[in-house]
This record gives C-alpha cells, sequence and structure tokens, in this order.
C-alpha cells in the first residue's frame, strides 16, 4: 500500500469546445478587403469625372478584343499613340490625322481650335442652340407680319447643328413658280433668319429643295432650281449683314428629300439655314 500512495495523482482536464473555434482576425482580412473595394470605387467615380468622353472612350476601347488598340494615326505603340491621357499638351486627336491643324472635341471644349489663332471655337451645345430658337420665336410677338412669318418656320437641333428650315405652303410660296426670285414672304423670313444669326458666330449651311414636277422631263429644272434658290437665299442673307466667310456650304438638293408623302406637294418647296456647331 505504501507502494502505490507515491504515484502521482491522475488530474484529467476536460476542455470546453466552443462551436465555430476561434476566429481570430479573420475580421481584419474583411475589413481590409471592403476598405480596398471602397477606395477603388471611389477612385473610379473620380476618373469617371477627370476625364472627358473621348478619353473613356479610349480604355473601352482599349479593353475591347473587336477593336485595334491603337486608333491614332501617329508613329507611337500603346492604347494612346504612346501619350497620356492627362498631358494637356499632347491629346489624342482620333479620326483627324493626329495633327495640330484639326482640334481635337477635347481642345474645343478648352476653347482651343487647333490652330494658331487666339481664342478659337468650341462646339454649340444643344442649351445654346435652343436659345437661339427662343429668341427666334420671340420675334414672332414683335407684330403680326412676324408671327405669319413664323408659321413657315421649322427648327430642329442635329448633331450638325441647328437646322432653320423655311418651307413653302398652297397659296404662300417662298419663290415664284420656276424661278429663284423671293416673294416677301421669303424676304421676310430671311431678314428674320439673318437677324438671328447675326447674334452668333457660328459658320452657316444651305440647302435648297423643292417639289417634284407632274411629268417627268429630259431635261429637268429641279436641280438648277433648288441650287438657284440656295444661291440667292445666301445673297439675301449676305445683303442683310452676314458675313461672306461664314458660309461653308451650298446646296441644291432637288426633289430627292421630300419631307412630304407627296413628292409633288408644296410643302416640299422650302430651304434649310444650319447654324453649324
Amino acid at each position: 500500500m505504501a507502494a502505490q500512495s507515491n504515484l502521482a495523482p491522475v488530474i484529467i482536464k476536460r476542455k470546453k469546445v466552443i462551436a465555430g473555434g476561434h476566429h481570430g482576425g479573420a475580421w481584419k482580412v474583411a475589413y481590409a478587403d471592403f476598405v480596398t473595394a471602397m477606395m477603388a470605387f471611389f477612385m473610379m467615380m473620380w476618373l469617371l469625372n477627370a476625364t472627358t468622353e473621348q478619353q473613356r472612350q479610349g480604355l473601352a476601347d482599349y479593353f475591347s478584343p473587336t477593336i485595334p488598340i491603337n486608333r491614332v494615326s501617329g508613329g507611337g505603340d500603346g492604347s494612346f499613340g504612346g501619350e497620356s491621357i492627362f498631358s494637356e499638351e499632347t491629346l489624342p486627336q482620333n479620326g483627324l490625322g493626329a495633327t495640330t491643324h484639326y482640334a481635337a472635341q477635347q481642345q474645343q471644349s478648352r476653347g482651343e481650335s487647333g490652330t494658331s489663332d487666339e481664342g478659337g471655337a468650341r462646339d454649340m451645345t444643344d442649351e445654346e442652340l435652343q436659345e437661339i430658337v427662343e429668341e427666334l420665336t420671340a420675334r414672332g410677338g414683335e407684330s403680326t407680319v412676324m408671327e405669319n412669318a413664323l408659321k413657315h418656320v421649322v427648327t430642329r437641333i442635329t448633331d450638325e447643328g441647328l437646322v432653320i428650315e423655311l418651307f413653302a405652303l398652297d397659296g404662300l410660296p417662298l419663290f415664284d413658280e420656276g424661278t429663284d426670285n423671293p416673294t416677301d414672304l421669303m424676304q421676310t423670313l430671311v431678314q428674320m433668319v439673318g437677324d438671328i444669326a447675326q447674334s452668333v458666330t457660328n459658320d452657316v449651311a444651305i440647302g435648297g429643295h423643292v417639289r417634284a414636277g407632274p411629268i417627268v422631263l429630259a431635261d429637268n429644272p429641279v436641280w438648277d432650281n433648288s441650287a438657284a434658290r440656295a444661291t440667292r437665299t445666301r445673297l439675301m442673307l449676305q445683303e442683310n449683314g452676314l458675313s461672306a466667310e461664314r458660309m461653308q456650304r451650298v446646296t441644291g438638293h432637288a426633289d430627292r428629300e421630300p419631307v412630304h408623302r407627296n413628292p409633288m406637294a408644296t410643302r416640299n418647296d422650302r430651304v434649310e439655314i444650319v447654324l453649324l456647331r
């Protein structure tokens, strides 16, 4: 018995196991991932605000496998011809030959024309073009004549600029039949448009349209009439004070672009004056 009393007592420890185990620092890893994601999100939002549409399009094109990586006709390599998209002096000029003789849209937004002239030019926004429309509409309140004349005017804003369409109605022609002699109505309309055009600096394009004839002629005069009426409108605008330097295009469209279902309708006799962006 004495020998057994010298043995070390056996101690049994019961360890309580917690379901799921000890988490340790796993929450720190999750929090770090969350902070990184938030930082990336805010950086993306900043880049969207700091870059232009053309720069964002360039980035999208870089990751698109269906188009060439470099759309700039320059000698550099890489997505932007070897230049940084954040450089104010070396922005890529897509589609313009990458020369300094033509302004990129990024330069136009800063008032730069791409030439050595001071000031430069820029694209007008739709809001600015709409202000011109409102100014033209306000002319109708000056007199009954002006109000009646505005019934022959339709405006629309396109990618090219503000299109001011002057059109004839039954019994109210813009030109004498088959000629380019303007009526009093046309002279009033051109004077209104000329006054509006002088308040801005946009270049001008003019297109003449005529209705189709009831019969097909071997020597169809529609081409000559439409071109002559467009030219006469140009001359009338210049007589009303519009600079000849602003005239960029005078075109005769004959009867090829009718706006009425009936190609012989009077409504197809019209002149379109475009204030280019």
